[in-house]
């Protein structure tokens, strides 16, 4: 069978602070609703259960599992909800004890008996959900779905049918691999962008291609804006406070803008010095993660959880290397990234509950290392190595989220993931790539085989690492 993943796969635009423990389920919870109606069931429906299992149920509190369960039920869109509306209808549920669901018929719910966590794995993904519908007749309609991360939602029959079928990928360069991805480079005379680009329009018109990949930058933007701007302690009872906003104002001092693209032109007049190229890259990040951790708007890049080390590799691209650039210049990047991401989830995993933080913050540093070699001028097979080089320096990295929220050391880990993927391409580009000795493709099948060996405690269950080691109730 052969894949097809588009960059709108990879890119996708969201609700913090987790793609495979919040948009995951509540995508999941979207194709319930789905089923019951195709299925003629819901004007049936008296009662819904949600039993969660395995890294879903044991980081689900602190990932606001069960919040977008509701939100999903309640047919809102994670993609287009006002955030600020998300409390005030998660407060409605729990005061009242009943959903408004599909946003068309109310009934009872009362989400601390009808959510229940499980801590027990399904065998098929660490990250299970089974809905159950209770009807009018005395039956009962159940559907299980896996959160397989990067909001990506999958049922296993559907998974096992589809292995079984001879399913070619419609498009004209389908691309299961680093080494395929290159020969189309090299037979072609193009770049990975280019290549991407034809990928891409043989599933929607130029002009959605270039409206989309807007939005997900205007997106990206917006996030690091709020980020920037926002003041205070973020929610979940580590009591961290936000430090994007301090740096920025540090680094910024008086200037005068109104929003965010009068905010990215005043720093790119900025006089920034060597030092503080590393606190503008940092700032960036943080403010994405600290927007994600408070269930703001983020982009999966290819997770919530590493959303900030694209963003704030692609602005350290505009503000300090290329004033010039515009929107072919982030156009280009960002397809050089989803598809370096759609490579990494065909080889190996995007999930932390699979695969540790090496495959949320390693898959993102190596996603904005070859965009980044690209803009700057990288040779093909100069960006494939310096997404290698960003990937090597993260392998075996866990994912240990203290109280299972996307907050320590989840946010500081996406700086480290951008500062190494601007070095990663920088070395890149330094390289002649005949000399490389470790494939793209080899890191990928080492990253996978590394996450099968990991201990399970390791992967998204706060069972291990600065997750024990640190009390949540001295923080």
């Amino acid at each position: 069978m052969e894949e097809c993943i588009s960059v709108f796969d990879m890119l996708k635009i969201g609700v913090g602070p987790s793609s495979s423990h919040t948009l995951g389920p509540w995508r999941a919870a979207e194709r319930f609703l789905s089923e019951l109606q195709t299925e003629n069931l819901f004007d049936k429906i008296t009662r819904v259960k949600v039993d969660l299992y395995g890294s879903l149920s044991l980081t689900g509190k602190g990932h606001a599992t069960d919040l977008a369960i509701m939100l999903g039920l309640s047919g809102q869109d994670p993609e287009y909800i006002p955030v600020q509306n998300i409390a005030g209808i998660i407060k409605n549920i729990e005061d009242k004890n009943e959903i408004h669901l599909g946003n068309k018929t109310k009934i009872p719910f009362y989400f601390l008996q009808d959510i229940v966590f499980n801590k027990n794995f399904l065998p098929f993904h660490a990250n299970g959900l089974m809905f159950t519908a209770y009807l009018n007749d005395d039956t009962e309609y159940a559907s299980t779905f896996y959160s397989i991360g990067g909001g990506f939602v999958v049922k296993e029959e559907r998974v096992n049918a589809i292995k079984k079928m001879e399913i070619k990928c419609a498009f004209p360069y389908p691309i299961q691999n680093a080494e395929e991805l290159l020969q189309y480079t090299i037979n072609l005379n193009k770049s990975i962008s280019e290549v991407v680009y034809e990928n891409e329009k043989s599933m929607r018109s130029e002009a959605d291609i270039h409206h989309e990949l807007m939005r997900i930058w205007n997106t990206m933007l917006e996030c690091m804006y709020i980020g920037c701007h926002s003041e205070g302690v973020l929610p979940g009872g580590l009591n961290v406070r936000r430090r994007a906003f301090d740096m920025h104002q540090n680094l910024i001092g008086l200037a005068n803008y109104t929003n965010p693209q009068e905010w990215l032109e005043t720093i790119r007049k900025t006089e920034v010095k060597f030092r503080q190229i590393l606190k503008w890259v940092s700032c960036f990040a943080l403010a994405v993660n600290e927007v994600n951790a408070a269930l703001g708007r983020v982009v999966t890049a290819p997770t919530n959880g590493s959303a900030g080390v694209i963003p704030s590799v692609l602005m350290y691209y505009l503000v300090i290397e290329n004033h010039d650039a515009g929107e072919k210049e982030i156009k280009q990047f960002l397809m050089v990234a989803g598809e370096i991401g759609s490579i990494f989830k065909k080889g190996s995993t995007i999930s932390a509950a699979m695969g540790g933080c090496q495959a949320e913050i390693g898959v993102s540093s190596a996603m904005a290392a070859a965009a980044l070699c690209e803009v700057m001028g990288g040779t093909p097979d100069q960006v494939l190595m310096a997404a290698e080089i960003a990937m090597e320096h993260h392998l075996g990295m866990t994912c240990d989220p203290i109280g299972g929220l996307v907050q320590i050391p989840c946010i500081e880990r996406n700086t480290m993931g951008a500062i190494k993927a601007i070095n990663a391409a920088e070395l890149a580009m330094e390289t002649d790539a005949k000399n490389a000795k470790v494939p793209l493709d080899k890191v990928i099948e080492t990253m996978w085989k590394t996450a099968k060996d990991m201990n399970s405690k390791y992967k998204e269950t706060s069972e291990g690492g600065l997750a024990v080691a640190v009390n949540m109730a001295d923080c």
